[in-house]
């Protein structure tokens, strides 16, 4: 493996050298540099030229996003987001993603961090391995900061509504995944078909996550709770320590929560909400985003071979092409799709009728 150079940004010393330790015990990963606050760190990347930056979301003297903005926009580069599990640590770290980190690692106190160094450790190594593999193409900054005008997204297709009753729509993302939701969500109608989601968030943030996106969406964004039923114009995403599941009681469509053991070493798993809707397969849209690992892309097969419409995000356009790029060597997918495109294949294949439906399956 290619040597891997990391700045650690951090207000606190003690954070900062738990952090350089545990990136010690990787053999490709050396530290190269530290900063408590963006002023030094700002020097330290023209002096140092590192791969990657670790950075906190709080730090004295200028705030992470400020420094983020900036970074962006003179030298974008691979951000690994070290966060705290609070409200403002989830706000702060959901528009991080927004503005172009590539990912963030939550943050426990510093009492928990020690006790469970280990975890932190191995994951932390593995988000600074994962983000370092992202085509730099995806760094640039978007239309926030005002140096680079938002692309003209794609026009939505004309929707009449839905032609199937109980038609459902499943989405599967990680790693990128925030960003690629809000995408897709922010440009469906209010009368869309309803969507249930599993994206790999801590559970201090899904909340927060689905608060963000209501306030931007025609839709109707909600974190999942049990019991819900699943209405049209709806979107349902699951908290981030529950599984969400969906079963069909009389007809009807609704949410089930469970709290059993990590999937794929995820809860919520993508796998788990998929497997839920094999029964329903033939009336099911499910969709993988971008994202590492391998979460969703056998459950995916699964639902292909039980009639659903299964579509994957490509690789140009995704973050990660971990999740997504699986389920294409399984040969789990209809259809391969960029981003900006998925919006307009769901709506479309909603208004098909049953009929029109299969004759579309058979096609692709």
């Amino acid at each position: 493996m290619a040597l891997i150079k990391v700045l650690v940004v951090d207000d606190s010393a003690v954070i900062r050298s738990i952090v350089i330790e545990s990136l010690k015990q990787a053999c490709n990963i050396e530290v190269v540099g530290e900063a408590e606050d963006p002023l030094e760190a700002r020097e330290l990347i023209k002096k140092l030229n590192p791969d990657v930056i670790t950075l906190d979301v709080e730090m004295p003297k200028m705030d992470g996003i400020t420094f983020l903005k900036n970074l962006m926009r003179l030298r974008p580069m691979p951000v690994v987001m070290l966060s705290t599990l609070t409200t403002k640590g989830a706000d702060i770290t959901l528009q991080a993603l927004e503005l172009g980190a590539v990912d963030f690692i939550a943050k426990p106190s510093v009492k928990e961090l020690i006790a469970t160094q280990a975890n932190f450790q191995d994951l932390l190594i593995e988000k600074i391995r994962e983000a370092v593999s992202v085509d730099q193409r995806n760094f640039k900054l978007i239309d926030v900061v005002g140096k680079n005008k938002p692309d003209k997204p794609k026009k939505i297709n004309t929707f009449k509504g839905i032609e199937r009753s109980n038609h459902l729509i499943a989405i599967g993302a990680s790693t990128g995944g925030t960003d690629a939701i809000k995408k897709i969500l922010t440009r469906l109608p209010s009368n869309s078909p309803p969507i249930v989601i599993t994206q790999h968030i801590p559970k201090s943030f899904s909340l927060r996550f689905a608060e963000r996106l209501n306030s931007q969406c025609d839709v109707e964004v909600k974190e999942a709770s049990h019991g819900q039923k699943i209405k049209p114009g709806h979107v349902y995403i699951a908290p981030g320590d529950k599984h969400l599941e969906v079963v069909n009681k009389n007809g009807s469509l609704f949410t089930t929560l469970t709290d059993g053991n990590e999937v794929n070493r995820h809860k919520p798993s993508v796998d788990v909400l998929f497997d839920s809707l094999v029964e329903l397969a033939d009336n099911v849209q499910a969709v993988l985003l971008t994202g590492m690992g391998q979460d969703g892309a056998h459950s995916m097969l699964r639902l292909k071979e039980h009639g659903a419409r299964t579509i994957i995000q490509d690789k140009f356009t995704s973050l990660i092409w971990g999740m997504p790029g699986r389920a294409f060597n399984l040969n789990a997918h209809s259809l391969e799709a960029p981003l900006d495109d998925i919006p307009n294949l769901l709506l479309d294949y909603a208004q098909l009728s049953k009929n029109e439906m299969k004759e579309e399956l058979n096609e692709s």
